[in-house]
């Protein structure tokens, strides 16, 4: 009966003190105002119930092998495109070298691509990257960093700055410095891309011209009150993450401690809880449906409080990264032609700064 007692007092210490040293402040403060939607519910394509469609079969596969879970993965978002693709190593990272006709190598974009920090790799993502490289003239730079369950969210972001120094001293051609150069990801990938702008500002890395970030996961807590309200609303995400979301609080925090090598609240994992300030200027793109909108509309706020020009862009009832679902969703060419209109405004602003000598480094 003692020994009984004193496991249930070490459980329920340990449960607390889980509690008090991973959980996030309060940043309640942030969830309003909301960003106006870009258009209207009504004007959704009828495409976009095709792609709502594909994501159900894609839900029903089976399978808990994480190698079957990568191949559904390639499946669902795979592309041929028109663009060189150019394997090439960065510093031990399987990458490649996107590169669409129009691409101008001294014009560069790091892509981290997303899948939860599990699955994902810059073959799911080349409709992204070779329309960002076409749109925008850039040439991208699409990394398959280390995940998880073989490694640790921690090595992710190490990975993810890696390649941003790399970039910086390396193009399609070799060795050579950019005149421009950009950051962008999507999901999990928007949450390597946040945290590697921060942690650039903080070690005195060149800092990128703009940064681009589709429905970034900015909080590993997972404290944003549309983790539960749009549950239902979130054909990709609600269906694979709802379990999580029923487990005691305490538990989700062990489970992020554990697959993410440090605390879910820190910084680095948690960009939302860190410092936004004198960040390079950022675009965010989300739809006001997924379960990851919060993280988007709170990340916004809390930045523009703190001085960083932010941009965020939603859409009504979209997928998460409907970016990434092809031509024939009219929602995902205009998301990718907004970046590049994105990107050639951070490039004239870099052209007309470098004239009249008033820019540091960008």
């Amino acid at each position: 009966m003692y020994l009984f007692l004193i496991i249930l007092l070490l459980t329920l210490s340990t449960l607390y003190f889980v509690s008090l040293r991973y959980r996030a402040a309060d940043h309640s403060q942030f969830d309003l105002p909301r960003d106006p939607l870009l258009i209207e519910a009504g004007d959704i394509s009828a495409n976009h119930a095709t792609v709502v469609q594909k994501l159900k079969a894609f839900q029903q596969q089976s399978g808990f092998k994480i190698e079957d879970q990568r191949q559904r993965m390639e499946a669902l978002f795979f592309q041929e495109v028109d663009a060189q693709i150019t394997p090439v190593d960065v510093e031990g990272i399987p990458s490649e070298w996107v590169l669409a006709a129009s691409a101008d190598p001294d014009k560069r974009l790091l892509y981290l691509h997303g899948g939860a920090f599990r699955v994902g790799s810059p073959r799911t993502h080349r409709y992204i990257t070779a329309e960002l490289s076409r749109r925008a003239g850039v040439a991208v730079l699409a990394i398959d960093y280390r995940m998880q369950p073989e490694f640790k969210t921690i090595h992710c972001h190490a990975d993810a700055r890696t390649a941003y120094r790399w970039i910086l001293e390396n193009g399609p051609d070799g060795p050579s410095k950019p005149n421009e150069v950009y950051v962008a990801g999507d999901s999990a990938g928007g949450n390597l891309t946040l945290s590697v702008i921060a942690w650039a500002r903080d070690t005195g890395q060149r800092a990128v011209a703009g940064a681009i970030a589709l429905a970034p996961l900015t909080d590993a807590t997972m404290s944003s009150p549309t983790w539960a309200s749009n549950q239902k609303t979130d054909p990709f995400l609600g269906p694979s993450i709802s379990m999580l979301l029923k487990l005691p609080r305490t538990m989700v925090y062990l489970v992020q401690r554990l697959s993410g090598g440090a605390a879910p609240n820190d910084p680095m994992l948690s960009p939302l809880l860190g410092d936004l300030s004198s960040l390079p200027p950022i675009l965010i793109q989300a739809s006001a449906d997924e379960m990851l909108f919060g993280d988007a509309q709170r990340y916004t706020n809390k930045a523009r409080e703190a001085g960083t020009d932010v941009t965020l862009q939603l859409w009504p009832r979209m997928v998460h990264v409907f970016q990434g679902f092809g031509p024939d969703l009219p929602e995902a060419k205009d998301a990718l032609q907004r970046i590049a209109d994105f990107v050639a405004t951070r490039s004239k602003a870099a052209g007309a700064s470098s004239l009249d000598g008033s820019a540091s480094r960008i």
